[in-house]
């Protein structure tokens, strides 16, 4: 299946995708992490990685998301692919500019570091080629904010055009209070005439929701849309939802996860939502999501739940990795 066929299927899980980021390295910002994921060494969660892999499949999901910052996500990813040789019709989806640098500690002071240059480039695509080879079919810009180098250095955009005509869809993700105006300066950008960047990644959810009009504008343009932390990072999960959320969960008998979700699904430009489930049960819980039917009333209260850009960016820089 090509990246492109893939915002096109009409399975009911078409549209859902898997992240590792959650199990790829054992510190992350997700709450709930110690009950989640109790064993954090290498082959644990490789094990865990392979589990979530399996049961996405088997459950219809083909959209597989993972980054060079995320641990060994890449790793993980490429050995389930290896261990299976007959699954061929997954899309890989990664992200270069940031580095990993906890060395698999919960406690380090940083536990990745942005680099946009040429130079990070450059290393981090040898990296990802050394892992992932031909299965990889999404490369993408980790975390562009307007003030990044990415969107004006022409020597890094020949590079990625170049990876472009090699095959390797080209994109970016968005992060921070400010992700409308980079998404619309990405989509300017152009090398030879031809728009760069084909797919963005953005944070959009219940409490974020700042991106949809830039979004919907990059959909318009021709862009794939990738919506990733849906889930806000937990806050939108059991006990840590807002009461508006707990009482729709509770109207259509599915859990909160499912609601979060099947809002960002409502989305006429939501190319492909991302779970960054760790668990199995929380994946089955996450994709049923396609099967949520809200009225009017519950849309109406959810809607209330929006928070300012940077209030919500500034909750999400404090939240402890675990």
């Amino acid at each position: 299946m090509s990246f492109a066929r893939l915002a096109t299927a009409t399975t009911p899980t078409a549209h859902l995708g898997v992240g590792l980021a959650a199990v790829g390295r054992p510190g992350y910002i997700t709450l709930g992490r110690e009950e989640d994921l109790p064993a954090r060494g290498v082959e644990a969660l490789r094990e865990r990685a392979f589990e979530l892999l399996d049961a996405a499949y088997a459950l219809g999901v083909r959209y597989l998301d993972v980054a060079r910052s995320y641990g060994r996500s890449e790793e993980f990813l490429a050995d389930w692919l290896r261990a299976r040789p007959d699954i061929r019709d997954v899309v890989v989806g990664s992200k270069w500019g940031y580095t990993y640098t906890a060395d698999w500690r919960t406690d380090a002071e940083a536990h990745e570091v942005k680099d946009h240059s040429v130079a990070a480039y450059d290393r981090q695509r040898a990296e990802t080629a050394d892992l992932l080879g031909d299965r990889l079919d999404l490369y993408q810009i980790h975390s562009v904010t307007p003030e990044s180098p990415a969107l004006t250095d022409r020597e890094l955009h020949a590079r990625l055009a170049d990876l472009a005509a090699s095959g390797v869809t080209v994109g970016l993700s968005v992060s921070g209070p400010e992700q409308a105006a980079a998404i619309r300066a990405a989509v300017e950008v152009s090398v030879g005439g031809e728009r760069l960047f084909k797919t963005v990644q953005a944070t959009y959810n219940a409490l974020e929701t700042s991106a949809g009009p830039a979004l919907a504008e990059a959909h318009e343009a021709g862009l794939t849309v990738l919506v990733k932390e849906g889930m806000a990072n937990g806050r939108l999960a059991g006990p840590q939802a807002p009461a508006a959320l707990r009482a729709a969960a509770e109207a259509t008998g599915l859990g909160c996860d499912a609601v979060a979700l099947a809002l960002v699904l409502r989305q006429p430009w939501a190319g492909v939502v991302l779970s960054g489930a760790a668990t199995s049960v929380q994946l089955v819980s996450n994709l049923h999501a396609t099967a949520v039917d809200l009225d009017a009333e519950h849309l109406e209260r959810l809607a209330d739940l929006a928070e300012e850009p940077t209030a919500y960016w500034r909750t999400r820089a404090a939240l402890p990795w675990h």
